[in-house]
C-alpha cells in the first residue's frame, strides 16, 4: 500500500474545544509523508499550548521554510471548535473549505498560498458563530483533481452543492459519499492523495455528555 502524502491530527484546546489539522506536504510518498508530519506536529505542539490559530500557521510555515531553506512547500488547514468564544475557526494555506450552514453554505476560497517558501506568508482566517447545523469541510488538494484525467473534475462550488444536497448527513457518512464520488470520478484509481475532515454541530447528544472518538486506518 502507497503511503500517503496527508497527515491528519486532533488536539484539545486547553481553555476549551477541539482544533484538527489537515497538512499536505509537497511531493508524493515517503517525502511528502515526511514534510506533512513535520507541520503537523508543530502545528499541534502550538494549538496545544493555547496559541491562537493565525500565529499557529504562521510559526508553521517559519518553521518548515527554516527546517528546509525555503524549497519545499506544504498546505496547511486549521479547523477549531473554540469554546470560549464560541466559534468555528479556520485557518487556511490552501485548498478551499466547505462551509454549511443551515438554509445554505459557501465556499472559504479567499487568496492565500502554501506555507515554506515565500517569507510573511499567513493563512485566511474565518471564524463563524457555533450554530446547530454548522459544518466545515476541508481536503487535500486530491479531492479537486478526481477526475482530472477526464476532464470530468469538480468545482469547489460543485461539491459544495453536493454535499448541500445531502442534507444533514453524519460527518463520517458525509466525508464518506465525498470519498465515495471522487473515487468514481478517478475509476476507482486515484492519482492523487484524498483527505477529507468534515467538523460540524450536530443537535441532541449523549444524554451522559460521553464523548467519543473512533479511529480507523487500512493495515
Amino acid at each position: 500500500m502507497a503511503e500517503s502524502g496527508d497527515t491528519i491530527e486532533v488536539v484539545e484546546r486547553p481553555h476549551g474545544g477541539l482544533s484538527f489539522v489537515l497538512a499536505d506536504g509537497q511531493r508524493s510518498g515517503r517525502p511528502a509523508k515526511i514534510i506533512s508530519n513535520l507541520v503537523a506536529r508543530k502545528a499541534i505542539s502550538l494549538l496545544g499550548e493555547g496559541v491562537r490559530d493565525g500565529a499557529v500557521g504562521r510559526a508553521a510555515h517559519d518553521y518548515l521554510r527554516t527546517h528546509r531553506g525555503g524549497q519545499v512547500s506544504a498546505t496547511l488547514t486549521i479547523v477549531s471548535l473554540d469554546l470560549v468564544s464560541h466559534t468555528l475557526v479556520v485557518s487556511r494555506n490552501g485548498p478551499p473549505v466547505l462551509l454549511l450552514e443551515e438554509g445554505g453554505g459557501r465556499v472559504l476560497d479567499g487568496m492565500c498560498e502554501p506555507i515554506g517558501i515565500h517569507p510573511g506568508t499567513k493563512p485566511m482566517i474565518v471564524e463563524v458563530p457555533l450554530a446547530p447545523g454548522l459544518r466545515a469541510v476541508a481536503f487535500s488538494d486530491g479531492l479537486l483533481e478526481a477526475g482530472v484525467r477526464t476532464g470530468a473534475a469538480l468545482t469547489a462550488e460543485a461539491w459544495l452543492d453536493l454535499a448541500a444536497g445531502w442534507g444533514m448527513l453524519p460527518a463520517e457518512e458525509l466525508a464518506d459519499r465525498l470519498l465515495a464520488r471522487a473515487l468514481e470520478l478517478d475509476a476507482g484509481r486515484p492519482q492523487d492523495d484524498i483527505s477529507i475532515l468534515v467538523v460540524g454541530v450536530y443537535p441532541g447528544g449523549d444524554a451522559n455528555e460521553a464523548r467519543r472518538m473512533t479511529v480507523r486506518a487500512p493495515l
